[in-house]
């Protein structure tokens, strides 16, 4: 059996390199979606992208593996996305943030 419901998911594209307090970003970004109670959060590590420096990084062997893209996803409620992006907003000073409507299908197994 499965239910859906439109939620709203954050994506933020930030670089791995990029720091809060010396420790990653997306560690801080995902400590602070599941203390805010988000449902949940990934980061992905993208191997190859460029920003608004237009410098390309990339995994590629004959290239130095720095500054690689990375994408952060929460999905949950408009108004939790929303509060929390808010109590984020100081760490995307160099970040790309993007809000899109989604379905989101949940599946439970043996329940009416």
């Amino acid at each position: 059996m499965s239910y859906s419901r439109t939620e709203l998911r954050l994506s933020i594209i930030l670089g791995q390199d990029d720091l809060w307090h010396h420790k990653p970003k997306y560690q801080e970004i995902v400590k602070r979606a599941r203390a805010a109670g988000l449902g949940g959060a990934s980061v992905w590590r993208g191997v190859e992208g460029f920003g608004a420096s237009a410098h390309i990084h990339t995994t590629r062997l004959l290239d130095l593996a720095d500054g690689l893209p990375l994408l952060v996803i929460a999905v949950d409620s408009e108004e939790r996305i929303r509060a929390f992006l808010d109590g984020i907003a100081e760490l995307l000073t160099e970040a790309t943030v993007t809000l899109e409507d989604v379905e989101r299908v949940h599946f439970t197994e043996g329940r009416p």
